[in-house]
């Protein structure tokens, strides 16, 4: 994931609900799994969250069925139908930090990748230094409420590098604000945000929280499994090396812990109303 951690930044107004394209919620969803090459859906075994989904597992990477990107500003320009058509079934994209940043293609990123089908959603970089109650208006300022949306995803990360906020603040406080800001997105987009935590901070503070929530994990180095402690994962960040056609240079790589009948299913219940 990326962050400016400068606290600067360009205020814009929210889109309009739905994008205005008039279009049903089965439309939207026959359009985005007719796009990612899915079809149909079969009974699984085993309720994870609340969902049907099948107790899927695999060693490597590679091994999962379903693959997606996150992208920030820094891919530049992307031929959105080029990724798609290169396997690309999912994508987060950047569009807030803390208070008052806007990624400066969020806009751009938002509407092709909708154009081409691709499931989207958006992420908000956390800053440590603000109240979770600001950050979730900001992000809800900036992000449009969309029929076929991904849900949010709260991306929280140590910022060491950041030239006004290098604080690492207590598990209750950090527990208590990114609550708070995940409730207010909850009850605005009707989709409980996704948690994206690195291992630092996972290891260091949220151990046990927020067990109501999906979480997004990072692990470059091995499997999840291997280095999150009595943690489950929907999503693994497993390279920022990856490349997929359309984009130039690195991008991260992330893979959904299912089958593809398993995704047909979650897009079912967690794409925006």
């Amino acid at each position: 994931m990326n962050g400016d951690n400068d606290g600067g930044g360009m205020r814009i107004g929210r889109s309009g609900q739905n994008g205005g394209t008039g279009l049903s919620r089965r439309a939207v969803l026959a359009g985005l799994f007719a796009a990612a090459g899915l079809a149909g859906c079969r009974s699984t075994t085993m309720s994870v969250e609340g969902l049907g989904l099948s107790d899927f597992s695999a060693e490597a990477s590679h091994q999962y069925p379903v693959h997606g990107i996150d992208v920030a500003k820094y891919q530049g320009d992307i031929d959105w139908e080029a990724a798609r058509d290169g396997g690309v079934s999912f994508v987060w994209m950047k569009a807030t930090e803390g208070g008052d940043r806007l990624d400066d293609r969020f806009k751009e990123y938002w509407a092709k990748a909708a154009a081409a089908r691709i499931p989207r959603g958006a992420y908000h970089f956390w800053y440590h230094c603000r109240p979770g109650d600001e950050q979730a208006e900001w992000f809800i300022q900036n992000v449009p409420k969309q029929r076929g949306a991904l849900p949010p995803v709260i991306d929280v990360e140590w910022t060491p590098f950041s030239p006004t906020c290098t604080i690492r603040p207590p598990r209750e406080d950090i527990v208590r604000e990114v609550g708070r800001m995940s409730a207010i997105l909850e009850r605005h987009y009707g989709q409980r945000p996704i948690l994206y935590i690195p291992i630092d901070v996972h290891r260091e503070r949220l151990v046990g929280a927020f067990p109501t929530h999906e979480f997004w994990l990072r692990a470059v180095a091995d499997h999840p499994d291997n280095v999150y402690e009595n943690r489950r994962f929907r999503f693994w960040q497993y390279t920022a090396t990856g490349s997929v056609p359309g984009i130039k240079g690195d991008v991260d790589r992330n893979a959904f812990s299912g089958t593809r009948d398993d995704w047909v299913k979650w897009l079912k219940v967690n794409l925006a109303k």
